[in-house]
């Protein structure tokens, strides 16, 4: 009697669960027909890289145009300079194309052609219609770059009136007596230095075209104390970029000539003193972990036997 009341809740459970069983979905596997044929799976095609191309056009006081680009590409997430690419410039007059020459581009991914006025062909209301092309090749896709400017230049003067130096920059379209599109333009006022040049100056032009902008007495030129002032007009819509240079004797002479400078505590030779103080202080502060290192040796030494 005790056995059936043992076993009996028992056999509830277990018909309980092997009716759980029966109630759970099953997935039925079907052969596979072995005299199929399977289908190759497709292989995608490699994408190829897009270049981008910044092409600008820089209109020179001498009627010459520097045509300027940097090739990139976005390549995983990051912005990569694309060297040693054979980029083509051309003028597009009416429906035809003029080759103007081609650049290769360097580590940095630029490059400058400078064409003279005579092979440039200005259109009829006084345009150039510039082109960058890239050609593509196996691993890059075709890219290009447009810009329209209208032919213009800048006209740089220096003068120096009662110890006071003044730039005169003056906007001139060829072939225009009067222009309105010559005025409120900010001209920038440069002085050439060894890695970008240093702005020292900015004015609006008038109806005329003209602004004047006040240099300083005391810029650092060469051993003849010449210095190269620049004068540019950037990103304008019409015009583009302009610039222009001059060479004056207005700054105060440097010499370029190498030279052994005195003991100084600013420069690369220190005095004789300073290099006694640190190389005592070096001997004394090493000299402490010598010590302190032989001294770990000499206790490792006499450790007992165990």
């Amino acid at each position: 009697m005790k056995e059936e009341i043992i076993i009996k809740p028992f056999r509830k459970i277990l018909q309980f669960v092997l009716l759980l069983l029966l109630l759970l979905p099953v997935k039925l596997f079907a052969q596979t027909d072995s005299a199929g044929t399977k289908e190759p799976a497709a292989k995608d095609e490699a994408a190829l890289i897009a270049p981008a191309i910044e092409f600008i056009a820089v209109q020179k006081s001498d009627n010459t145009v520097d045509l300027k680009v940097g090739v990139k590409a976005k390549i995983k997430g990051s912005f990569i300079k694309l060297s040693l690419l054979k980029i083509r410039f051309l003028q597009v007059i009416d429906t035809a194309e003029k080759n103007l020459g081609f650049v290769i581009t360097d580590e940095n991914g630029k490059a400058v052609l400078n064409v003279k006025a005579a092979a440039l062909t200005t259109t009829k209301d006084g345009t150039l219609n510039l082109k960058a092309v890239f050609a593509g090749n196996k691993q890059m896709d075709p890219a290009d770059g447009e810009v329209t400017v209208k032919r213009a230049a800048l006209e740089i003067t220096p003068v120096k009136e009662d110890s006071v130096l003044t730039v005169k920059v003056k906007l001139v379209i060829p072939g225009a007596a009067t222009d309105s599109s010559v005025k409120d333009l900010t001209i920038g006022v440069f002085v050439n230095r060894t890695f970008n040049p240093l702005k020292i100056g900015e004015g609006t032009t008038d109806e005329n075209g003209e602004v004047s902008v006040e240099i300083p007495n005391n810029l650092p030129g060469d051993e003849k104390g010449n210095i190269t002032l620049l004068a540019k007009l950037d990103e304008n819509e019409i015009f583009g970029n302009l610039e222009a240079a001059a060479v004056q004797k207005w700054g105060t002479i440097v010499s370029d000539k190498i030279q052994n400078q005195p003991r100084a505590l600013w420069s690369s030779h220190p005095p004789i003193w300073m290099l006694i103080t640190f190389i005592i202080m070096m001997v004394v502060v090493w000299g402490h972990y010598i010590v302190i290192v032989y001294q770990l040796f000499r206790l490792r030494k006499e450790e007992p036997a165990v």
